[in-house]
């Protein structure tokens, strides 16, 4: 059907054509005409994009505004990435110093992300990315689906940088710290990966698990380094090849009864700055050697707890605690399960009776008992890494496959622990977590949005007074200084009637 006349002759842009279409070819599109292309000797106009309509006897442009489903965020989450960022920073240069600067980014925002979005499946990270302000702090990071689950395997592949940025990190461990090293197990139900098997837990969990083993330094009370390994492999094993593969080679290190002293002891003898401690069995033969349940004192800030300092022959020496307390609980324990059983013997309970509530400690160094105690009773600071690393991040379990991806996400899987602590840290500092759980701290920040406003750029939206005091005591707001000027605050009382009269 040709084009009406009086639909050509209306004026429109040059070099464009006119198109009928429609069911009943009634409405009528503006094309470009963008060239010519000849076809046996022929010249054929070739159109192009549609700029416009005919209308009611007009030409109508497209409105040149795109459509809400092309725009992205401009309402974006502030508060919880950027102090995020504040906390962190010094991180990305340390990625930088092993990675290029995409791949750095990548693994730095995941790890946030992780961190302000607990729970966060790897498909969802692109729209929390983009949601957020850290689209606006580093706008190159590719964070799509198929980009991450690609990047975890090339990171893990990878691998000798992960450990190279690992050993970088243990590096900076000063020689007087002290340096808790556990581990903790993770669900993994693959069957593609080496890394997962049944662990000693098996039996309770009915799951096969992964085994990650931290390094954490107690004064600065953050994780330093991580690793994976097989659930089924012990710990001593795991233990010495952690060490070795990350060059720990100062600090005391404070083990567990599953990293015996014997097993690795070559490790200390070949770093002279590199220490231990660790505990003993109930059952050792040191101990009744030694007379350590023959107490010499009180610690002078606990009175519950009794101790004695013994030395052993090779320079090594033996540090014996027991606490009351404790040894009343697990005297009242122990009756209750031999009630129980009907298994009840005096002769066993008198011996045991002088072991319950005691803790004996090996070291090569030479420390008073109060210190020695201490540093061994700060295990549950590692207890928390654990507790935040797979609940406040939601970390319990890994959702990765192959063995290089699993070492890709635990990557990212540490930062993000380690930036927890950094958190809890600071919320600490300035003494916000007594008033509030972690998550309740983390909620607020989330609240902090702020909104891309025409003409003003990205303001902050309104937010509650106590809330605004939170971001101020967290240097996120800065606080504004008091006015010299301001003129002192008239008493409470009634209005003089006139002013002028003093």
């Amino acid at each position: 059907m040709p084009i009406p006349k009086n639909i050509l002759d209306v004026e429109r842009p040059v070099n464009t054509v006119v198109i009928a279409y429609g069911k009943n070819k009634d409405r009528f599109a503006v094309r470009q005409r963008v060239g010519c292309r000849y076809v046996n000797g022929r010249s054929l106009p070739v159109n192009g994009p549609t700029i416009g309509h005919i209308i009611d006897g007009k030409f109508v442009p497209l409105d040149e505004i795109s459509p809400v489903r092309e725009q992205g965020a401009d309402m974006k989450d502030w508060g919880n990435v950027v102090y995020c960022d504040m906390l962190f920073k010094d991180i990305l240069s340390e990625l930088l110093a092993v990675y290029n600067r995409s791949d750095a980014l990548k693994i730095y925002c995941i790890a946030i992300l992780r961190v302000c979005y607990p729970g966060i499946k790897d498909y969802e990270l692109k729209d929390a990315y983009e949601e957020s302000f850290l689209s606006e702090l580093y706008p190159d990071a590719a964070l799509s689906r198929n980009t991450v689950s690609e990047f975890f395997y090339s990171l893990g592949r990878a691998y000798s940088r992960i450990v190279l940025f690992m050993q970088n990190r243990a590096k900076a461990i000063s020689l007087d710290h002290h340096i808790l090293i556990d581990g903790t197990l993770k669900s993994n139900e693959s069957e593609v990966n080496s890394l997962s098997n049944f662990s000693r837990k098996a039996r309770t969990k009915g799951t096969r698990d992964i085994s990650v083993l931290f390094a954490f330094d107690l004064e600065l009370k953050e994780p330093i380094c991580s690793a994976c390994y097989p659930g089924n492999m012990i710990d001593a094993t795991s233990y010495e090849d952690f060490v070795v593969n990350n060059q720990i080679t100062k600090g005391l290190l404070i083990g567990d009864k599953g990293f015996p002293f014997s097993k690795s002891q070559h490790l200390f003898e070949e770093n002279r700055n590199l220490h231990y401690m660790n505990p003993l069995k109930r059952n050792a033969k040191v101990i009744s050697s030694y007379r350590m349940y023959d107490y010499d004192g009180i610690l002078s800030y606990n009175s519950d707890i009794t101790y004695k300092k013994a030395v052993m022959k090779g320079g090594k020496y033996l540090y014996s605690f027991r606490d009351s307390r404790k040894a009343a609980k697990e005297e009242k324990d122990y009756l209750i399960r031999r009630q129980k059983n009907g298994d009840y013997s005096d002769e066993e309970f008198k011996t045991k009776q002088e072991e319950f509530g005691t803790i004996v400690l090996e070291s090569d160094v030479d420390l008073d008992g109060e210190t020695a105690y201490k540093a061994y009773s700060s295990r549950w600071e590692i207890e928390l890494v654990m507790r935040y690393y797979k609940q406040a991040c939601e970390l319990d379990e890994t959702r990765e496959h192959a063995d290089y991806s699993v070492h890709g996400s635990e990557l990212c899987s540490f930062l993000a622990s380690l930036l927890t602590f950094r958190l809890i840290n600071n919320f600490d500092k300035v003494k916000l977590l007594n008033s509030m759980t972690f998550r309740k701290a983390m909620s607020i920040l989330e609240r902090a949005k702020k909104v891309n406003m025409p003409g003003k750029g990205w303001q902050l939206i309104k937010m509650v007074q106590t809330q605004i005091d939170i971001l101020k005591e967290l240097g996120l707001i800065s606080k504004a200084p008091a006015s010299d000027t301001q003129l002192p605050k008239r008493k409470r009382g009634r209005p003089r009637k006139n002013p002028a009269i003093v």
